[in-house]
């Protein structure tokens, strides 16, 4: 698939087929976010894949937006390493990138996905951190959901030439 084409017509999926995601897609999918730029090339972040019901469940319990996990295929938990990223901060962003790629990449390999916010939630962040038994330095940023699209998303009119600024606002 063009990246042009990936770019404009990737949507956040939140239903799924009972298909399931091969640990070699996931895998692959963590390999994309690994490729994303970061500060200084420190690459702050850790991935965990997950499909534990528990696990799901505790996920649902706390965030308010997570209920596509319940039908999807897997999780992603892509976290970063305050020990490893380039400055204080630097860490959220850097993993913005590498879930920015891996949701591009699912829509490549005809995946479907759903970026779930963890990060800056403090109450999300910390039953993260217990269920995935994580270790203090080590934040939970966001979860990706993954699986076989069963909904197919039209591309929306996002272009605004009225944001777009020259020289100044």
């Amino acid at each position: 698939m063009e990246i042009f084409e990936t770019i404009l017509n990737r949507r956040s999926i939140r239903k799924y087929t009972q298909q399931k995601v091969s640990d070699a897609q996931l895998e692959e999918l963590t390999k994309f976010g690994m490729y994303a730029p970061s500060a200084v090339n420190k690459q702050p972040w850790h991935f965990i894949i997950f499909r534990n019901d528990n696990t799901i469940n505790k996920l649902t319990e706390v965030h308010p937006n997570a209920s596509m996990l319940n039908d999807a295929s897997a999780g992603i938990l892509i976290c970063f390493d305050e020990k490893l990223q380039h400055d204080e901060g630097y860490g959220p962003i850097d993993c913005s990138a590498a879930t920015q790629n891996m949701l591009l990449a699912a829509h490549g390999m005809e995946l479907g996905a759903c970026w779930i916010g963890i990060y800056p939630r403090q109450n999300r962040i910390d039953t993260l951190q217990k269920a995935f038994n994580l270790p203090e330095h080590v934040i939970p940023f966001a979860v990706i959901s993954v699986g076989y699209p069963d909904q197919k998303r039209n591309k929306p009119e996002r272009f605004d030439k009225e944001r777009i600024h020259y020289e100044s606002w």
